[in-house]
């Protein structure tokens, strides 16, 4: 009986040190996203207090040397070229993860996935190099200049495929059996169990996937720097050159000082806050789905 005690007495020592390291950790992390944010405020602060943030959007133009700093044609640089590539790799991802599990056999459906895992372990340097000999001289013979959104686009869209593909599939996998086998039963095609009963069942799971797909898009810097054309403008076709805020924070960073240097960290404050509002917005469906399937 001593033996046995002494053993659970050990057991719930190591579950205890194991459960405090795991919090340890969690709160690591979220205390190094703090430091993150209160270093871009810190960074940020002679501009805000001195100037004021509305000037970011209210100057005449990106014109450093005049001491002028819009910040509104990287802003809309970055939510379209993230934007767009959603619009394109969010119905590629989820058809490719329906295909993977429905429709392919086996053997094609697992070197699919070797491949898209394969795909997502690419730099983006190489896919912004890649896009710059290969994509762009294609766009340029279709409609000059070349370096525009429209390569962007197509450059983050190959990017992000693989988040949004590999995570819908995970979420149809776990998709009880019994759903698809109770659909079969009633009698109901391929097609419709796919467009009723999954796609419902595993909304949340393919949110998740595009709002991290978006997330990655937005942050994404070199190959963007590479494709885009890095022009400060607001682009009145997808065949315009763009500069997105992240490409300007590289461009730039390396000589910018005082009021120059403060408003590229107040680019990273935005950046931040555009993922915020993001993944806030995914948290909000998540709850409502949530909420309306245990009702």
């Amino acid at each position: 009986m001593t033996l046995f005690s002494n053993i659970i007495l050990s057991h719930s020592k190591i579950d205890f040190l194991f459960l405090w390291s795991l919090r340890a950790l969690a709160l690591s992390a979220g205390g190094l996203l703090l430091l993150v944010i209160v270093f871009l405020f810190h960074e940020s602060w002679p501009y805000l207090t001195q100037i004021g943030l509305a000037n970011v959007f209210t100057d005449h133009g990106w014109f450093p040397t005049e001491q002028s700093y819009q910040l509104t044609p990287m802003i809309s640089g970055t939510i379209l070229a993230a934007c767009g590539s959603i619009f394109l790799a969010a119905p590629l991802g989820i058809l490719s993860a329906l295909f993977c599990h429905f429709y392919a056999p086996p053997f094609l459906s697992y070197w699919y996935r070797r491949m898209i895992e394969l795909l997502a372990g690419i730099p983006s340097v190489v896919f912004g190099f890649w896009g710059l000999v290969v994509l762009v001289p294609v766009i340029a013979a279709w409609h000059p200049p070349g370096p525009s959104l429209l390569a962007g686009i197509l450059i983050l869209t190959l990017m992000i495929l693989p988040t949004i593909m590999l995570i819908a599939h995970a979420s149809i996998r776990q998709l009880p059996t019994i759903y698809i086998q109770s659909a079969t039963a009633l009698g109901l095609s391929q097609w419709a169990t796919i467009w009723h009963i999954v796609l419902p069942t595993s909304r949340i799971g393919l949110l998740t996937g595009i709002f991290l797909g978006l997330a990655r898009a937005l942050g994404e810097t070199m190959a963007i720097l590479m494709v885009c054309g890095n022009v400060v403008q607001h682009p009145s076709h997808i065949f315009d050159p763009i500069r997105t805020l992240t490409a300007n924070i590289a461009l730039e960073m390396a000589y910018a000082v005082d009021h120059h240097r403060s408003v590229l960290f107040i680019s990273g404050l935005l950046l931040m806050g555009l993922v915020i509002a993001f993944v806030s917005l995914a948290e909000i469906l998540r709850y409502k789905t949530t909420y309306a399937l245990t009702q």
